[in-house]
């Protein structure tokens, strides 16, 4: 399987960058980045464009709340997809209401992540 996209993960925890990168390099992603916050995330988004993002919500310095809301100013039709642990209706509806493109839960599944991309991309092949 090979995912011809690029990613942008953002998360304040390493170890869940690591992890999440992981997952995406597996599923053959051509490049992906990273960033510890939405502070930092704008920052790469600035150098290296991206055709997806994967945004965490409880981050210091700057939340995925405040990124979205940043990022959409800026780069209007990026995909911005919710990674987050929170699975509750009032932050995905927030993250909704701010212009994610999705919402998953961690930890994060394959199976899930191509249905959400296939939604975003019709002629994703994989």
């Amino acid at each position: 399987m090979a995912l011809a996209k690029s990613f942008l993960v953002v998360d304040d925890s390493a170890t869940m960058r690591m992890l999440i990168m992981m997952t995406l390099r597996q599923m053959g992603c051509r490049s992906v980045i990273d960033a510890p916050n939405g502070r930092v995330a704008l920052e790469r988004l600035e150098t290296s464009p991206v055709d997806v993002v994967l945004t965490d919500i409880d981050m210091p310095e700057m939340n995925g709340l405040e990124f979205i809301q940043h990022a959409r100013q800026r780069y209007v039709n990026l995909p911005i997809l919710i990674l987050s642990a929170h699975g509750d209706d009032a932050t995905r509806a927030a993250g909704m209401q701010l212009g994610a493109n999705g919402y998953l839960t961690k930890p994060l599944s394959s199976a899930k992540l191509i249905e959400m991309l296939e939604q975003i991309f019709p002629d994703l092949e994989l």
